[in-house]
């Protein structure tokens, strides 16, 4: 071997060693969410949901209010009207055109949006998901795993994260097979939130029950 090819043997083992040392793993990535998060007391977003299984493909968007401690508000522009809204104590799903809106305790609630508690900095992922795993992606990290006890019929999470540890997306496959995707955009944290942000008022004619949110 000539002292040419040593050399660049050398050079490329060196920039080896230098990426693998550079590249984070799960738990840091976890850990940098986790703190991310524990630092805000609300947020705003543009979300895009998409739902896929049972022979069913739909897309809704709409804006997300999130404040701690447990308050979130999806207001759906598509389809108009919807709305789902979590008070801290109790959630209520509503559609137009519905005659009822439903109400669910918090502590009761099997719902996909109930996993975006992670944005509420209400947990710790790598206690919250088994096997954990790390890829690159766009210039930030997808973190996988599967939820502990299986719970609420989740087989996996993926969170979409950039390097501060923000969250861009996230989905959610169930043990059926259906997937639900959420992407988020214009992301504004620590923003000015009110109480009548997270409180729903029905409309003329429409009752509250008590029932099971839906997806």
């Amino acid at each position: 071997m000539n002292r040419h090819t040593m050399k660049k043997l050398l050079l490329l083992l060196a920039l080896t060693v230098t990426a693998t040392a550079q590249t984070p793993t799960a738990p840091a990535i976890a850990h940098k969410v986790d703190a991310h998060y524990n630092h805000l007391q609300s947020l705003t977003a543009r979300f895009t949901e998409r739902y896929q299984g049972m022979g069913i493909d739909r897309t809704e968007s709409g804006t997300l209010t999130l404040r701690k401690p447990g308050r979130m508000r999806w207001a759906y522009d598509a389809p108009s009207g919807k709305l789902f809204v979590l008070d801290g104590r109790s959630a209520i799903s509503y559609t137009p055109g519905d005659a009822q809106a439903q109400r669910t305790p918090a502590r009761q609630l099997d719902d996909l949006r109930s996993p975006l508690r992670f944005l509420l900095g209400h947990t710790e992922l790598s206690k919250e998901l088994d096997g954990l795993t790390l890829t690159l992606v766009n210039g930030g990290y997808t973190l996988s795993g599967t939820p502990k006890g299986s719970q609420q019929g989740l087989h996996s999470i993926a969170l979409t994260v950039d390097p501060s540890g923000q969250i861009q997306a996230m989905r959610i496959e169930q043990t059926d097979g259906a997937t639900t995707s959420f992407t988020f955009t214009a992301i504004h944290e620590n923003i000015p939130t009110t109480d009548s942000d997270f409180t729903f008022t029905p409309p003329a004619g429409v009752t509250i029950i008590n029932g099971t949110a839906p997806i």
